[in-house]
């Protein structure tokens, strides 16, 4: 019995020895916050998505028709002071339409042929008697106005500083309450948000439409916002 008693009184030294070696330690205890951190943005670009819209009965027609229009905007672009690096492509599509009369009969076959190039504009103040322009060169669509800022690195960077501190006042006030103190920072993570103001309209016409006065686009602000999560140790 008596050797029995000792055998087992060394498992659990040997146990317990082994324990320690192994560097078992207790959980670190820690307090995770998320702070947001916002800045109002004056957008100083603009991106629109212009075209020309052409139907005829012939598709060689419609194409050629299509190309002499949009040849036409692209120049007058340039001539309102648009580089020839910001005038992009973004559609060429051709199909054919034959729409139906009130009593259900097919009409007769046309062709639609569309070109919509895609324009980044810096000059905002001159935005408005662009569209004009654009309207009186042929084009018949536009839409998806976008404003942006060019250049956010420096706004970026006020707003993830103003996110880590408003993160820090918040963690520092949830530790007083609960009685305890912060430890090192555990974990960082962010998450960046800059949603840009967008106007949509559209013009429609046959061969661009015959506007007065330039049309009224006011950008207004942009508001970034980053949000940071970080998790503090407790103690």
């Amino acid at each position: 019995m008596r050797t029995k008693f000792l055998l087992f009184s060394v498992l659990m030294v040997l146990v317990l020895s082994l324990s320690a070696c192994a560097g078992i330690a207790p959980q670190t205890r820690s307090l995770t916050v998320t702070g947001a951190g916002q800045v109002a943005l004056q957008p100083d670009i603009a991106y629109i998505y212009i075209g020309v819209n052409t139907e005829n009965a012939s598709a060689a027609d419609a194409v050629a028709k299509n190309n002499a229009d949009t040849q036409r905007l692209i120049d007058a672009l340039k001539a309102q002071g648009v580089a020839a690096e910001d005038i992009r492509t973004s559609n060429f599509s051709i199909w054919t339409n034959r729409p139906y009369s009130m009593d259900g009969q097919p009409s007769a076959t046309t062709y639609v042929v569309d070109n919509t190039v895609y324009v980044t504009v810096r000059d905002l103040e001159n935005l408005g008697n662009l569209l004009d322009v654009a309207v009186r060169s042929g084009a018949n669509t536009i839409h998806s106005i976008q404003f942006d800022l060019a250049d956010k690195s420096q706004a970026m960077s006020e707003a993830r500083a103003a996110a880590v501190e408003a993160a820090r006042r918040q963690a520092e006030e949830l530790a007083s309450t609960a009685g305890v103190r912060l430890g090192q920072v555990q974990t960082i993570s962010f998450y960046d948000s800059a949603p840009s103001p967008v106007f949509e309209g559209r013009g429609m016409g046959g061969g661009g439409m015959d506007l007065d006065v330039s049309v009224p686009i006011n950008p207004g602000q942009m508001q970034l916002t980053v949000t940071v999560t970080v998790s503090y140790e407790i103690k």
